[in-house]
Parts: C-alpha cells; sequence; structure tokens
C-alpha cells in the first residue's frame, strides 16, 4: 500500500508540475515597448529592469540613470539614494556622480567625485574621466592634478589621452 500511495503521489506531483508549466505563458519581451509611446514604453521597459536588478547596485544606478535624465529625477534620485543607503563601493559613487554631471548639477557630482578618488586614488580610469568632467566644469588646476594621477599610474593608456583630449574639446566622457 505504501509503494501505491508512493507512485500516486509522484504521478500527481509529474501532471501538477506538467500542467503549471503548459499553463505559464510564454514571457514576450515586446510586450514592453511594442505600440506604446515612448513613455510608456520607458515605463514599462524600466519596471521590468527594476525587477531584473535584483537590488543590484550597478543595476540601480543605470535605471537611476535613464530615470534621472530622461526627466523624472523624483523616481531616480529615490533609487540614487536607496543606493547611497546601502554599503557603497567606489565604482557606485563614480556611476551616481556621473548621473549628476551629465544632468549639468555640478554641485551634486563633484563631491561624490572627491570622496570616490579619496577612496581609491590608484583607479586611473575612473580618476581620469573624474578629471575630465572637473575639466568641462572650469576647474582646469584640479583636472590637470588628476590628469597627472592618472597618467602617473598608466602612462601608456590610450583611452587615457583620448578622454583627456576630448575633455579639451569640449566633449563629456564616454
Amino acid at each position: 500500500m505504501n509503494r501505491s500511495l508512493a507512485t500516486f503521489s509522484l504521478l500527481a506531483f509529474v501532471l501538477g508540475a506538467a500542467s503549471a508549466i503548459a499553463a505559464k505563458k510564454a514571457f514576450d519581451p515586446k510586450a514592453y515597448y511594442e505600440g506604446m509611446d515612448a513613455p510608456a514604453a520607458v515605463e514599462a521597459l524600466l519596471a521590468r529592469a527594476e525587477v531584473l536588478a535584483e537590488g543590484g547596485s550597478w543595476e540601480r544606478i543605470a535605471i537611476a540613470r535613464v530615470r534621472y535624465l530622461s526627466g523624472d529625477k523624483p523616481k531616480g534620485q529615490a533609487m540614487i539614494d536607496g543606493v547611497l543607503k546601502g554599503k557603497v563601493a567606489t565604482s557606485d559613487l563614480y556611476r551616481i556622480a556621473t548621473i549628476y554631471a551629465l544632468a549639468e548639477e555640478w554641485d551634486k557630482a563633484k563631491p561624490l567625485f572627491e570622496k570616490a578618488i579619496a577612496a581609491d586614488p590608484a583607479a586611473d580610469r575612473s580618476v581620469m574621466e573624474a578629471a575630465c568632467w572637473f575639466n568641462l566644469n572650469g576647474d582646469r588646476a584640479r583636472a590637470e592634478q588628476l590628469l597627472r594621477t592618472a597618467f602617473e599610474e598608466s602612462p601608456d593608456e590610450v583611452w587615457h589621452y583620448i578622454a583627456a583630449a576630448g575633455s579639451f574639446a569640449g566633449l563629456k566622457p564616454f
């Protein structure tokens, strides 16, 4: 009798799992943008991205970037604040500072760049990017100081030369 009960239970489980799989709708990413106006697509795509981000700071900062720079500053700022309340990596500070720099909010960007530089002055790529932003925002003395730091760390890094040249040409780092 125990054998029959075990066989019946296994059969019920297999059939239940099979019907659950059959009933599940196939995921369709097009549902997040096809036929929608741009603001609705942005919202639908970012809502899905938030689910997929699973609390990752880089992912949340990237979502905040789109929200903040596309005009939904309150939601973007709320996400930024959420990241800043947790354990913040130096790379998080650079990413958030870059959002503010792109938004032309240097008063918010500058202290985050400075905090990140102080936390890891040997991160030459990040220091170089910060140098470019300082240069673009009229602080040539600080920019040159940071350029020296980055070039001392990696004097043959082609991207340093390109980024620095771009900043002197008025171009934002990429």
